[in-house]
């Protein structure tokens, strides 16, 4: 860099192509106020090598959820997101599948903060299932079931406390605008002018699921969000989040999104953490596609 200028040199014309439209890029979201740091250069270099770029930066540059509470505008960053997001606004139910780190709660929690500041709706609830996962059993924590379930629903209180800050937030709460509770304190209710929330939907029964999709009362909209590779349920119960996803997928009001490792927006390293664990898992599949195949007999 030269006098205010930059040069740039690459092996081809191509690759410096690529370098100038992420360097115009990354002008554009730092002038709108965009935070940039390494793992936002790393994804719009994939997505120039990818050609997705100019759709990438409409989208960072774009539509805004909803403002945190200390005015930073939270925005979609990836296409992924942004689909989902217009998905939100325009189903009843939407269900969104993908890895972690690819902002399904994030977002769900952000577009019901909006809703609730334009009067759309009167409260949000947010459940999830109760389930332990990997050696963690409820019985070995110690306080009352409130205290126990409390760490199962702290990643709702994380996303809320981004958006209203932690002393609002609790007001709200105390007030009964928010909620958050268990899955299972939802049976037998009817919940009406509400978004409700149901995070980790992949650690629900399919007649779980049922039971919560059933509670919809009038002017209220629902979102399921879950990880079907990071399932904690026994072994003898099936999820019922694909399951759901394929059974209302047709149904008009219903939409169902589908995120990739394409959409994390984590850390770098997350994404790398999902992509090997995707290629190990296909490869399983694989090999298990082959011994299932029947053998030419000599």
């Amino acid at each position: 860099m030269r006098d205010s200028k930059i040069e740039i040199k690459g092996e081809s014309d191509k690759n410096v192509k690529y370098a100038l439209k992420v360097l115009q890029s990354l002008l554009q979201l730092h002038g709108s106020g965009e935070t940039i740091n390494e793992d936002v250069i790393y994804r719009l270099i994939e997505d120039a090598a990818d050609g997705d770029l100019e759709e990438t930066n409409k989208v960072m540059l774009g539509d805004v959820v909803t403002i945190a509470h200390k005015g930073q505008p939270i925005r979609c960053k990836t296409i992924g997101q942004k689909n989902y997001v217009k998905a939100l606004r325009e189903n009843a139910v939407t269900i969104c599948i993908g890895p972690a780190g690819t902002g399904k709660t994030y977002l769900a929690v952000a577009q019901a903060v909006q809703e609730l500041q334009e009067g759309k709706i009167e409260r949000i609830i947010m459940s999830r299932p109760a389930i332990e996962a990997g050696e963690e059993r409820l019985g070995f924590l110690p306080g009352d079931l409130a205290q126990k379930v409390d760490p199962y629903l702290r990643p709702l209180y994380d996303a809320l406390f981004d958006m209203y800050g932690a002393e609002k937030a609790e007001k709200l709460r105390e007030r009964g605008t928010i909620e958050i509770a268990p899955l299972a304190y939802m049976r037998g209710r009817t919940l009406s002018h509400c978004r409700l929330l149901i995070d980790e939907s992949q650690n629900a029964s399919l007649s779980t699921l049922k039971m919560a999709l059933t509670r919809l009362g009038e002017g209220s909209k629902m979102v399921l969000t879950g990880d079907v590779t990071q399932i904690d349920l026994p072994k003898s119960v099936d999820s019922g989040l694909e399951k759901c996803a394929h059974i209302l997928g047709s149904i008009d009001g219903i939409g169902v999104i589908r995120l990739t490792n394409r959409d994390v927006v984590r850390n770098k390293i997350v994404r790398d953490i999902v992509k090997a664990f995707e290629k190990a898992e296909a490869e399983k599949e694989k090999r298990n596609q082959f011994s299932r195949s029947p053998r030419k007999k000599r």
